[in-house]
């Protein structure tokens, strides 16, 4: 792998980062009410509501408080929680790792679902295995992921009291087991995803020349599954996986309320409401950062795989 490749990846994220700097700064001065309205509540009069405005720096010209906002971005000052009254960058190192893990984990599990199911469609394909894989997976993506959410829920946590139905746990062992219903839930998702994606890519691969000619030197099934059609058909799906990151991301701000889950997700949906400027811009650029970088190591790994890619 060339270092100007490295090099022109990471140059590409600066300008899409700026940009989102830029939207984010100006949507979350779009949403309907003040950050001052929130925090005092209705029974503040005018007086105190545009005092606290002033103190907050909301009363200024737009491009005078993107100025500061850049200026205080540069210097690694989030600014502090309107409403909690704490450093932001405090609160998302706190909460973060939490988010991480859970992606992480919804990933894994993910792939570990989406992996055997494709290949066994694809090497029964057009068969009634095929049929069902790929009917349960489609009905499954179509739901809504607080569906999914509330329903295991319901059955797995309350009903049968197999999981517990909220919290995060203390320790790696409880952290599995607290996390282990959102992160099926967002597994489920992205398994759906992959699976028909993958299943197609090793249709296509098992009907290669090389592969038939694996086939004619007499290698085993399971060594050409592995070493030659897991190989290429896995490119196209590792670059879904990176690009589904983000879903999975979004998909956190759902399930962490859902499940009472301490993640930058649930502080996100509590920044919204309670109108939180630093807290929303802090966290959206946090997510777009991570993005941004899983797009880049996506991009390193497929062009790894695949030298081809070094070239567009």
């Amino acid at each position: 792998m060339h270092a100007s490749y490295v090099i022109r990846r990471l140059l590409q994220i600066i300008p899409t980062f700026l940009a989102v700097m830029l939207v984010v700064f100006l949507l979350v001065r779009l949403l309907p009410g003040d950050p001052a309205s929130a925090i005092l509540g209705d029974r503040a009069t005018a007086e105190i509501v545009e005092r606290t405005n002033r103190e907050l720096g909301l009363d200024r010209p737009l491009p005078v408080q993107f100025g500061v906002f850049v200026r205080n971005l540069l210097q690694g000052d989030l600014g502090d929680s309107i409403s909690l009254k704490i450093p932001v960058l405090r609160l998302i190192g706190e909460r973060l790792p939490t988010t991480l893990f859970l992606t992480a984990y919804a990933a894994v599990l993910g792939v570990l679902m989406a992996v055997p199911l494709a290949v066994l469609a694809a090497v029964r394909r057009n068969t009634w295995v095929d049929g069902v894989i790929r009917a349960v997976f489609q009905v499954g993506l179509s739901l809504p992921v607080f569906y999914v959410a509330l329903q295991l829920l319901s059955l797995l946590g309350a009903r049968l009291g197999w999981f517990p139905i909220g919290g995060y746990g203390e320790g790696f062992g409880e952290h599995l087991y607290h996390l282990f219903l959102p992160a099926l839930t967002l597994g489920l998702n992205l398994a759906a995803i992959l699976v028909r994606t993958l299943r197609n890519s090793i249709i296509e691969v098992l009907t290669a020349e090389y592969v038939d000619f694996a086939r004619a030197k007499g290698l085993r099934s399971r060594v050409i599954m592995t070493r030659h059609v897991l190989r290429n058909a896995l490119i196209a799906t590792i670059t879904l996986l990176g690009l589904n990151i983000g879903a999975l991301i979004g998909g956190a701000v759902i399930t962490e309320t859902v499940f009472a889950i301490p993640g930058v997700g649930r502080l996100m949906v509590d920044a919204i409401f309670g109108r939180d400027y630093p807290v929303i811009q802090g966290l959206t650029l946090t997510f777009a950062l991570i993005v941004s970088l899983v797009f880049l190591i996506t991009d390193l790994i497929h062009a790894r795989l695949d030298p081809r890619a070094e070239l567009s």
